[in-house]
């Protein structure tokens, strides 16, 4: 049930940062609800590859490399759907940090309710 909640409120976060920010579209409820799994699928599987590829960038920039590594998950995420468009890296990497901060969010609401 818990991923089932946290699903739906990652797509609602994907159509908040649609809503905040012009540089970033989805289609629909639906779409939003794909690219959600979408991303948390290229989060589990393609992310630690990138990560371990881009350690020496990353340690040399104190980890501010993470963000681009997220912009370019996200910016990836939109062209494998076609109900999800982001218009170029500068709106990836805008959008990813949007959706980050709305997955903080979600995780510390999810996480207070099951105390």
């Amino acid at each position: 049930m818990r991923l089932i909640l946290k699903w739906v409120l990652s797509a609602l976060a994907l159509l908040m940062v649609t809503y905040l920010y012009g540089g970033v579209q989805i289609s629909g409820f639906g779409s939003a609800m794909i690219a959600a799994a979408v991303l948390a699928l290229l989060n589990v599987f393609v992310r630690p590859v990138l990560v371990l590829l881009t350690l020496p960038v990353t340690l040399i920039t104190l980890g501010l490399f993470l963000f681009v590594v997220n912009a370019l998950i996200f910016w990836m995420a939109s062209g494998l759907l076609p109900g999800f468009h982001v218009d170029g890296f500068w709106a990836a990497l805008f959008g990813s940090l949007l959706y980050s901060l709305f997955g903080v969010i979600i995780e510390a609401a999810i996480g207070a309710s099951r105390r």
